[in-house]
């Protein structure tokens, strides 16, 4: 619009000075004057047309380049304003599904709580009704039994104290058993000094054997073509022969602890010559039986003879040297029966008793073992008639048929020998109990632990020399735990087997915690 103004401006100013030109061509010349002015004037009036419409134009285009740029601005805004209406529309669709939402679970709150009430209520009436039934059984027991509530509750408490007295006199008679034992000071310090004068190395129970071998190969030469080799070799032993995927290594599998030695040195006697043939198996087997034999005999005279004890019925000896070769529980039969004979002599000593014949009563006592694996009845029958068949004093004879209790000892010495047996048997390291057994034995205490009502966790400790308890603090009370400790130890005593003692230990704990924020 400015443009324009000036454009008329400029049109308007041309057409004064025409006018000028005019007037002063009429002074100069009018004809002439009129004529250039006119033509002045036709010139002024086209350009002042020109300028005008070219004005207008210009207008016009400026016009309509202001109105497609308001347009396009108004186009704008009106895009802004709908996508504001769009999401003020789903703000408000939202906010009404949230009230909707909140007056549902308004109304399920509220038919909640009037559930709840009319629960209390039913659950008050209940209650009265009870406190009613209570009330009148408590009348008709009174009736019944003739005596008030006072009464039962002095009746009860006299059957408690009576309870209680029976404990005080369990716990006297354990004072008592305690007394005697510090009484029997002298004896254990002969069975301490036993112990500590004689010391034997832990040992492991055997069943199986096993023979190193140089190379792999070595498996296929024992095996033989079409496995006559090791046919041959489990026929003259008679044990079997276990080659799997270990590498270098042959088991050999039998409870015959003799034949299964002669077997092992036989294969190593044949590994290291390397002539592995039928003929020669038989030839190996049957040298080293008779080296065996004779190695038998000399373990058994130098037993006998390291415990000084005099000669020996020489198949006596020779089933001595065989418990080289057997094991019980993991403990060494031969080391076992010294080591009894050793602590029997000791403490025979100590109470000025016949040492030697403590000492020969102690070595036999176990030897049935040599034969139980071969012979039908226990060791205690098969030792007690090996000892009667060879002419022995009749005070080994009974220690060897006492030792396991089956009779009752007649002599001090058969005492003696049991009581070292024990020993022996029950040092640490000398016997093990197989790990499916002391599993059980520890899942079958945590089970009696926890099958009274009111315990919360048991854990068996120190071996199963010690069980823990954990208990409800809700349920059992500083006053009951003695109680519940005493029906633990009364429910293992009688349903549990188990070597030694059980300390029962109960623990009741109470925590409080609260957290600062």
């Amino acid at each position: 619009m400015p443009m324009m103004q000036d454009f008329i401006l400029a049109g308007l100013i041309g057409l004064l000075i025409g006018l000028l030109i005019m007037w002063i061509a009429g002074r100069t010349g009018l004809d002439r004057s009129r004529s250039e002015a006119q033509t002045i004037l036709d010139e002024a009036k086209v350009k002042a047309e020109n300028l005008t419409a070219q004005a207008e134009l210009e207008g016009k285009q400026q016009v309509l380049d202001m109105r497609q740029q308001t347009e396009k601005e108004l186009k704008d805004q009106k895009n802004q304003l709908t996508q504001k209406e769009n999401k003020l529309s789903r703000r408000e669709d939202n906010l009404n599904d949230r009230e909707e939402n909140l007056t549902a679970k308004e109304k399920k709150l509220d038919d909640k709580t009037k559930a709840a009430d009319d629960k209390l209520e039913h659950l008050s009436r209940m209650e009265e009704d009870l406190n009613e039934k209570i009330a009148q059984q408590t009348a008709d027991l009174e009736r019944i039994a003739g005596l008030t509530q006072e009464e039962a509750k002095q009746e009860l408490m006299a059957q408690v104290e009576k309870k209680t007295e029976k404990e005080i006199a369990v716990y006297l008679r354990e004072q008592q058993d305690i007394a005697e034992e510090k009484a029997a000071e002298d004896a254990r310090t002969i069975i301490a000094n036993a112990i500590q004068r004689y010391a034997q190395d832990e040992v492991i129970e055997r069943t199986v054997s096993t023979v190193t071998l140089p190379s792999e190969d070595m498996k296929g030469r024992i095996i033989g073509r079409e496995g006559r080799n090791i046919k041959a070799i489990e026929q003259a032993t008679g044990v079997d022969l276990i080659i799997d995927d270990t590498p270098d290594v042959i088991t050999v599998s039998c409870f015959d602890p003799i034949r299964r030695e002669i077997a092992r040195q036989s294969l190593e006697i044949l590994i290291r010559d390397g002539r592995i043939q039928p003929g020669r198996i038989e030839e190996v087997v049957n040298k080293v039986t008779k080296e065996l034999d004779d190695s038998i005999m000399k373990i058994g005279d130098e037993a006998v003879f390291k415990l000084g004890i005099g000669r020996l019925n020489k198949e006596e000896t020779k089933l001595i040297g065989r418990l080289r070769f057997r094991y019980s529980y993991g403990q060494n039969c031969l080391a076992h029966s010294v080591e009894v004979a050793t602590f029997a002599g000791i403490m025979a000593a100590e109470l000025g008793l016949n040492q030697q014949l403590a000492k020969r009563a102690g070595l036999l006592h176990d030897i049935g073992k040599a034969v139980d694996f071969e012979q039908e009845g226990s060791h205690v029958e098969l030792g007690a008639r090996i000892a009667k068949k060879y002419g022995e004093n009749a005070i080994v004879v009974n220690a060897i048929e006492s030792h396991h209790g089956d009779t009752q000892p007649t002599s001090l010495i058969a005492e003696l020998v049991s009581a070292a047996d024990t020993l022996s048997a029950g040092r640490p390291g000398a016997r093990y109990e197989s790990m499916e057994n002391y599993i059980q034995r520890l899942e079958q205490l945590e089970k009696i632990a926890t099958s009274f009502d009111g315990v919360d966790k048991a854990y068996a400790i120190q071996a199963g020399r010690e069980i823990r308890v954990m208990v409800k603090p809700e349920k059992v009370n500083d006053a009951t735990m003695p109680k519940v400790a005493h029906d633990i130890k009364e429910k293992i005593e009688n349903e549990l087997t188990y070597p030694g003692q059980i300390k029962v230990t109960v623990i009741r704990e109470v925590r409080a915690q609260e957290i600062a924020q």
